[in-house]
């Protein structure tokens, strides 16, 4: 198991521990639909939503440099969300629609993050921006409420 695997399992277990789970966003709605928002996590931690946004790094120009990524995170991702988050390494594959296997490398993004309307919105404007600098057709998103401590 990659060193990569390992953290990402190991990341999925300990913030995944007994929380309800929240539909995916949906980019023609504002914000997603918690299933159960009453839900504690005591005494494992806090409540907080997770969001993981996949941004693939081929474009029709060629690929997205590391340079290019390090400008959009300092300028477009750490304002939105200043308190913390984690960059991953990500190699993607999916089924097109000729039933060939497409792969792109990626950055992967996780965040942990309150649930009001703001960051919603903030997350959203994200993933447009990411798709209007970088000539994207889609930025893979997923979100779960979870239970954290630090």
């Amino acid at each position: 198991m990659s060193r990569l695997t390992r953290a990402v399992t190991m990341a999925a277990i300990i913030l995944s521990g007994g929380c309800g789970m929240m539909q995916p966003p949906r980019m023609d709605s504002p914000v997603g639909v918690v299933r159960d928002a009453t839900q504690s996590c005591a005494p494992l931690g806090t409540a907080y939503m997770r969001t993981t946004l996949y941004f693939g790094l081929t474009r029709p120009t060629g690929t997205v440099s590391e340079a290019e990524w390090q400008t959009f995170l300092r300028e477009d991702v750490t304002p939105r969300f200043p308190d913390g988050l984690t960059v991953l390494e990500g190699d993607g594959q999916w089924r097109r629609a000729d039933g060939t296997i497409g792969r792109e490398h990626s950055k992967v993004l996780v965040i942990l993050h309150d649930d009001k309307p703001s960051t919603q919105e903030a997350l959203q404007a994200l993933v447009r921006r990411y798709k209007q600098v970088f000539a994207q057709q889609s930025v893979l998103w997923e979100i779960a409420r979870v239970c954290a401590a630090f």
